[in-house]
């Protein structure tokens, strides 16, 4: 019988039994965690408050078999808020949607419990911190969340040189299989032909140049989006499902301001 003690984000919520609840976490050392919460859902819970999605909490666990990841859950015995992110985001559709997009990619990034994942981890801390805090349109914060998931991950795309030959950019095509930006000598079928200012763009969110990304024109945020969700579909093997609310929610994160 063993505690642990980590810091983590809560990814999402199910019920279990009448009262319990099983809380999937993104955690600093212990990457995803899945554990009950014994009560959470009585009106008398002490901390069922804290076990909401989007909340960054320092929790402890309880594993009886001295590890975190192996038969059997573990328990939650102990949690203390570290920064209620949700009071930020749920209030706001644009951010809302964006935010729930951030928590599903965190978690199909981290499909192996107990594995560390530390750069998805404070990925995830800064920009629900920046979502929350309102400083940026939902839709970029989720942009350049997606981008950089995807880079910490292997899987950066290239903007400007090409993906395969490294011919200094900018190129004018674009092709998620090969890997992004692509000159006409390695382009393939099912290329596309992006506006310039779409990738500009889409090179300043992956940089953290909001500056630049700020100031870019609704049209080339929106063709930025496609890009995006279209090249985080090829690698994930199949689309994020809360994707389509943000599509479908804002045409531009920036109208809901």
């Amino acid at each position: 019988m063993t505690l642990f003690r980590d810091d983590g984000i809560v990814l999402r919520t199910q019920k279990l039994g009448e009262a319990d609840r099983i809380i999937t976490l993104l955690t600093r050392r212990n990457g995803r965690v899945r554990a009950v919460a014994r009560g959470v859902r009585r009106t008398k819970s002490k901390f069922g408050a804290r076990l909401e999605p989007f909340s960054h909490v320092d929790v402890q666990f309880f594993a009886r078999g001295g590890e975190l990841v192996g038969r059997g859950l573990p328990l939650c015995t102990q949690v203390e808020s570290l920064a209620a992110y949700g009071s930020g985001i749920v209030t706001d559709y644009a951010r809302y949607t964006a935010g729930t997009a951030m928590l599903e990619t965190a978690e199909r990034f981290t499909d192996h419990e107990g594995e560390p994942a530390v750069q998805q981890y404070l990925l995830l801390v800064g920009a629900l911190r920046t979502l929350a805090g309102g400083e940026h349109d939902p839709r970029l914060v989720l942009d350049a969340f997606l981008l950089r998931s995807l880079a910490v991950n292997g899987y950066a795309p290239s903007f400007e040189a090409c993906a395969q030959c490294g011919m200094p950019g900018p190129n004018r095509f674009f092709s998620v299989v090969s890997g992004g930006a692509v000159c006409g000598q390695c382009r393939v079928p099912g290329s596309v032909v992006p506006s310039p200012e779409s990738l500009e763009l889409l090179g300043a969110l992956l940089a953290g140049d909001w500056e630049r990304a700020d100031s870019a024109e609704d049209r080339y945020c929106r063709e930025g989006s496609g890009i995006v969700a279209a090249y985080l579909q090829w690698h994930l093997e199949r689309g994020l499902r809360s994707l389509r609310f943000v599509d479908n929610g804002t045409v531009s994160g920036r109208s809901q301001q």
